[in-house]
Parts: C-alpha cells; sequence; structure tokens
C-alpha cells in the first residue's frame, strides 16, 4: 500500500481532524547560494491552536515533498527547508486522533504513516533544514531529525519528546534517530529522564547546548539568520561539525541508566519507557530502518494499551477539564480583589502571601500573634523574592515593587480595613479558626470574601456563628505551594454564588487548578488519601511488615511510597486527619495506635536515612505494636484498593465533587499521581477493583480506555 493510500485510510478514522497545511514557498538564498524551497506548517489558527500531526496534515506533507522531490531531481532547487507558524513549529501527533483508534492495525498504519513520509526528508537529492522557530513536541521534534541540519530559536519556550509521559514512546524516528545523533546518554535525558519528571520542557539554549541543534540564533530574525546559515552551509564557507557517538559501554550504561530511573518513576508499572528503552538499546548499531520498524510495533502495541489511554484521559482533565471547573457559578458575578489579607505569619501562610503577591501583584498584609511572628513572615517573603531575582526570574524593579507590596501588622483592624479577600492559615482546630473568623468579620469590609485554608474540618461550621456565613470559602492549597497546582474550593451551606465566583476568579489568576467539592469531611485527596494510608496503617498494626506494606503497593507507580508521603505531611497532621474522619465515618476510618505513638514520641517518620537509602528507625520499631496477622503484597494491595474504591464510591453518592474526573483530577495535580493511572478511576476500573467493590465502573468504557 502507497503512503498516500495508508494516510487517507487513516484520514477516514478521523474526520474531525485540525489539519495542518504544509505550504511550499521559494526564494533565492543570500550570497547568491541558490533557489531553495521552504514548507511552512500551518493549521490556520493563532498559536493558542499549535499545529499538529494527524493523518490529513501528513498527507499534505506528503504531498508538498512531493513537490520537493520532483524540483530536486531536477536541479531546480539546491535545499529544502521546514519551519512553522509564528511560535509554532509543531507539536507532534494529534491524540484526539489517537483516542479514536480502536484495532492494533490501524494503529499501525499511523505509525508507518508518520516514518513514511518523514523518512523522505532525509532521502532527498538536496540537504534539508529544520527551522525549529516556536514549541516543537513530540512528532514535531521528529520531523526535524529527519533533517540533514537544525536550526533553534533562543526564543523557544518548549521542546521535548514528552510521549512516555503519556504512556508511549517517541514512534517517528525519535528512539533511533536521537541517541544516533546525540549519543544514548543525552537521549535518555531527553526521552526518558525529562519526561517523566512531569514531562520538563527544554528551551532553545540547551537544544542546542545538546547538539540537537546545529545552530542557534535570536527570536526576532530568526528565519533570515536560519536562511543565512544555510547559504553559507550549502556554499560550504561554513561546515557543521558534530560529535562521534561512542557505540561502546557508554551507550550500555545510558539505558542502564534509563531503567534505573524507570524504575525509581513508575517501578515497572507502566510499559512505555520500557519500550523506549528497548529500542534505544537495538538502535546502538545505527541501523535506522530495524529502529523505525520496532516504534512501529511499539506505538502500536500502547496505543492499544490502558495506560495510553489513562493518560490521554489524565492530559485533557488537566488540559480542558482543569480550566473549566465543574460547578462553578457565572465568572461574571465575581467580584475584583485589589488587596489581600493572611492571618498567620508561619511556613504555610508565608508561602500563601508570596504566591498571591507575585500573581495579583496587589498588596498583602500579614497577622499573627505576636511581632516577632510577624516579622518572620514578612522576611520569608523578602528573601524569596531576593532568590528569584537572584536566579534572573524578576529583574529589580520588580524585586522592589513586590517587597513593597507585602507588609505585617499585629492589628487585624489596621491590615484588613480595606481587604477584599482574607484567607487563614491557623492552628487546625475549629474553635481557633471560627475566633479568627469572627475578628475578621468585625474588620473586614462588608464584601470581603473569608478563605480558609483548613484540610479537613467544616467549612459550614467555621462560619455558623458569623453574621454573614455566605462569603466563606473553603480554599484549600496543598503543600508546597509554589509547585502543586491543585486548589479544592469549598463551598460551604451557606456559601453564596458571588463569593465562590470570586473565589474561582482569584484561583484562576494564582494559576491553580481549581475543582469545587462540597463541604464533606477532608473533601477530595485528604479524604481519599487518608482511607489509602489508614488500610496500610491497619495491616501493619494488624502484623503485616512495613516493608511488604510498602512494597505491596510499588505496581502503582506512585511518586513516592505511603510512609515516605506521611513523613512529608507530618505525622501529626496525618493523625489529626484520621481522628477528624474518624469521627465522621468510625466504620471505616481508624485511628492507629501505633501512629498516635510515633507522633506521642515526637518522630518526624518512620524511617531513617543513615546509609542514604530510607531503613525503618529502630526507635519506631521499638514502639510498634503489631498482631499476628501477616498479608501477602498481593493481599495487602487488593485491600488498600478495595477500601479506595469504596471510598470514591460513597464520595460520589455524597455528591462531594460532580464526577469521577474530580477526583481523578484532584490526585493527579493535588497528590502526584501518575498520568499513567489517569489519576486512579481508571486504574481500578481496568484492575477489576471497581465492578468488584461497587458493582459497576467508574468512568464509561471508552473513557480512559480503548473504545469497544
Amino acid at each position: 500500500m502507497s503512503t498516500a493510500e495508508l494516510l487517507k485510510g487513516a484520514a477516514e478514522l478521523f474526520p474531525d481532524e485540525v489539519v495542518t497545511s504544509a505550504n511550499v514557498r521559494h526564494l533565492d538564498l543570500p550570497f547568491g547560494a541558490g533557489r531553495f524551497a521552504l514548507i511552512t506548517l500551518d493549521n490556520g489558527f493563532d498559536h493558542t491552536k499549535p499545529t499538529t500531526f494527524g493523518p490529513a496534515s501528513l498527507a499534505n506533507l506528503n504531498a508538498a515533498i512531493d513537490q520537493v522531490e520532483a524540483e530536486a531531481a531536477a536541479g531546480d532547487i539546491v535545499g529544502v527547508g521546514i519551519t512553522g507558524k509564528p511560535f509554532i513549529f509543531a507539536v507532534g501527533a494529534d491524540l484526539k486522533g489517537v483516542e479514536l483508534l480502536k484495532k492494533h492495525e490501524d494503529a499501525l498504519a499511523i505509525g508507518k504513516g508518520g516514518h513514511e513520509v518523514f523518512k523522505r526528508l532525509s532521502a532527498l537529492a538536496v540537504p534539508t533544514f529544520a527551522y525549529y522557530n516556536g514549541a516543537a513536541m513530540g512528532g514535531g521534534v521528529e520531523v526535524g531529525l529527519h533533517c540533514t541540519y537544525r536550526t533553534v530559536s533562543k526564543a523557544l519556550p518548549a521542546f521535548s519528546l514528552p510521549e512516555v509521559f503519556l504512556g508511549l514512546v517517541p514512534g517517528w524516528g525519535g528512539c533511533t534517530i536521537l541517541p544516533n545523533l546525540i549519543g544514548a546518554d543525552k537521549a535518555v535525558s531527553v526521552i526518558i529522564e525529562n519526561s517523566l519528571n512531569q514531562n520538563k520542557q527544554l528551551k532553545g539554549k540547551q537544544v542546542f547546548e545538546l547538539g540537537i541543534a546545529d545552530a542557534l540564533f535570536e527570536g526576532a530574525d530568526f528565519l533570515e539568520q536560519s536562511l543565512l546559515w544555510t547559504a553559507s552551509v550549502l556554499k560550504g564557507d561554513i561546515t557543521v561539525e558534530r560529535p562521534e557517538i561512542d557505540r561502546g559501554e557508554a551507550w550500555d550504561q545510558a539505558v542502564a541508566k534509563g531503567r534505573f530511573i524507570a524504575d525509581g518513576k513508575v517501578h515497572g508499572a507502566a510499559p512505555a519507557a520500557y519500550r523506549a528503552l528497548d529500542i534505544i538499546a537495538a538502535a546502538k548499531d545505527g541501523d535506522l530502518q530495524k529502529g523505525y520498524d520496532a516504534e512501529d510495533v511499539a506505538l502500536a502495541d500502547l496505543i492499544m494499551g490502558g495506560e495510553l489511554r489513562s493518560g490521554i484521559y489524565a492530559f485533557n482533565l488537566v488540559q480542558k477539564r482543569g480550566k473549566r471547573p465543574a460547578g462553578a457559578p457565572d465568572k461574571n458575578l465575581a467580584r475584583p480583589v485589589t488587596k489581600v489579607g493572611v492571618v498567620g505569619a508561619g511556613l504555610m501562610a508565608s508561602q500563601l502571601a508570596l504566591l498571591f503577591l507575585r500573581r495579583l501583584e496587589v498588596p498583602v498584609v500579614l497577622t499573627d500573634i505576636d511581632q516577632e511572628r510577624v516579622d518572620k513572615g514578612v522576611g520569608y517573603v523578602h528573601a524569596e523574592i531576593d532568590k528569584l531575582l537572584g536566579k534572573g526570574r524578576i529583574n529589580q524593579d520588580k524585586a522592589n515593587r513586590l517587597k513593597a507590596l507585602v507588609s505585617g501588622v499585629l492589628d487585624k483592624a489596621e491590615g484588613f480595613s480595606d481587604a477584599d479577600f482574607v484567607i487563614e492559615a491557623v492552628f487546625e482546630e475549629i474553635g481557633v479558626k471560627q475566633q479568627v473568623f469572627a475578628e475578621v468579620e468585625a474588620v473586614a469590609p462588608a464584601h470581603a470574601i473569608l478563605a480558609t485554608n483548613t484540610s479537613s474540618l467544616s467549612v459550614t461550621e467555621m462560619a455558623s456563628k458569623l453574621k454573614n456565613p455566605e462569603r466563606v470559602v473553603g480554599f484549600h492549597f496543598f503543600n508546597p505551594v509554589a509547585i502543586l497546582p491543585l486548589l479544592e474550593i469549598v463551598r460551604g451551606e451557606q456559601t453564596d454564588d458571588a463569593s465562590l465566583a470570586t473565589a474561582f476568579a482569584v484561583a484562576k489568576k494564582l494559576k491553580k487548578t481549581a475543582v469545587l467539592t462540597k463541604d464533606a469531611p477532608a473533601f477530595v485527596v485528604n479524604r481519599i488519601l487518608t482511607r489509602f494510608m489508614g488500610e496500610i496503617q491497619n495491616v501493619i498494626d494488624e502484623g503485616t511488615p512495613v516493608e511488604i506494606a510498602e512494597k505491596a503497593i510499588e505496581p502503582l507507580g506512585l511518586p513516592m511510597s505511603p510512609l515516605v508521603l506521611l513523613e512529608l505531611v507530618g505525622p501529626a497532621i496525618g493523625l489529626h486527619v484520621s481522628e477528624t474522619l474518624n469521627r465522621a465515618f468510625p466504620d471505616r476510618f481508624t485511628v492507629s495506635e501505633n501512629l498516635a505513638a510515633v507522633v506521642k514520641a515526637g518522630k518526624r517518620g518512620f524511617y531513617v536515612y543513615d546509609s542514604g537509602k530510607p531503613e525503618l528507625d529502630p526507635e519506631v520499631a521499638a514502639l510498634l505494636k503489631q498482631g499476628d496477622v501477616v498479608l501477602s503484597e498481593e493481599q495487602v494491595r487488593a485491600r488498600v484498593l478495595d477500601a479506595v474504591a469504596q471510598e470514591i464510591g460513597l464520595m460520589l453518592d455524597e455528591g462531594v465533587v460532580a464526577e469521577a474526573q474530580d477526583i481523578d483530577l484532584c490526585l493527579i495535580t493535588g497528590a502526584g499521581w501518575p498520568f499513567h493511572l489517569g489519576g486512579i478511576t481508571p486504574y481500578l476500573d481496568r484492575e477489576g477493583v471497581s465492578e468488584r467493590v461497587n458493582g459497576k465502573r467508574f468512568l464509561e468504557p471508552g473513557v480512559a480506555s480503548v473504545p469497544a
């Protein structure tokens, strides 16, 4: 079957593709270097809708190559270049099309189609040049790898091969060409390490330094400079030197390093990284075609697997649902926020002050019970601004302006009399919080939002003694505030639409992923994590050794083990949340006597790290009182997953959030749960846990799974 026929068949499966055109224009290169063909990839939209490759788009590029191939063979042109529309080169395969595929042979056709088109660029009778003018990802990076030479713009903001992050492999040449271009070690960093590190992006300068691009030019006149450089290369005035690739032991060590990174991140739980590493390992002999064939098969296998569908589902949750929160009121009801008050000046409050200051750029005032604490809080914010200045993230003028906007006072009346939004981050005790809100209500303007950063207490109860309980809203951040995107916005029983709309508008300015939750104990993330951790704690208390309980969860590929997470959260906070939930749901949430003993002994966690690795602290081991019921890893895992599935089912029945999708969005953005799980509900569906526990799946077949 010809490439054109292959792509025509694939295009019929994907009628809604946003089609990218490949426009050919001709120009005379400087220095009399000759006539040149330039292909521009453009989907007809501005930079907010990046250019992608679906089957019809690949067919357009294929037709453009037909034209330049004939011109090159006839001697009418000296070279061919490929570039993108303003700010965007191309961001890879169109994932909406991948979601629709139901058969292995259709998935195989997509892989082959891309290879067949891109390969033609390296087979032309004249040299080819890729000009990475803007964002380039996945297939966008790979089309350039098939060219003879590459230039990159200093202004390029994002360059990556993100496939492993989503549950795929770079399947249009990335796994095969990149290690043969820059060496296996650097290729493993780009394909495996960056991808599994929350899809880390490269900037233009890094692309050049890695040797992916041969030249680096300023963004302002990038194309002109690239064409001048191209003319010099074609005339022989510039010779591109590339380092010799080490195909010996260094290659094998790089692949081993990749496996170590993958094990640390996904613990063998997701296949994509390992498939990519197998292809990189096999690319050592430089046989490109063999590599392309292996990429095709890996791509098709992974497209028909659950992890990729979960990965695409998770990606869509974060990119789409995360930007249009379910249940949020009309944004036109939101009131302006021109000044923010923060009650408390401890670490959490100081982190919040810094975030509001940086994102809103309005006056932020902290209060606390004594001047020393206030000064420490303001000092923290100033020190963090100085760090940003030192790293070149902001200039001196901006640093001075931000510092001038933050202040601290002891008197709430002085600090909050003109604040539009006041958030408390004080001790997690209902009486303390009620008192704080009573004090704030007495001095803040009538329209001011009163927000609480509580992690588990009732927002309704907190507001119950106020004259205007309708303006109290839960605004629960996750630690570290600067890194975790989730913000649980909690509607109390009397919270009104205007207060809620203002909270969502502020969340958007803070660049947080906001999810609306009902005022139910511990809201979403902490309720699920506490049930999850509680079940692990139960099996340890009953007699299962700590290491078996921890190891049982490894196949989930979570960012850290349960007891390491407990250390990060703090055992005292973990105990407090479990006590709150035990009061609400005593039949399902236990309070571990062993955890209470660890907290009472003042321990920071269960482990010591004397050898560099976590080992059970002998002092903690001496505190543990265990029964004699020892479970296997499989039994522990089944028990934990059953408990989580039951809790999520109950939360959806109670209407804590609108849909299962919101649970997954919360776990991905608030607890770092992996994309390849799709959060948690697709995994529970895939493993049959949902039906075993609740008698039904959380998601319809075809949502986060291969369509029937």
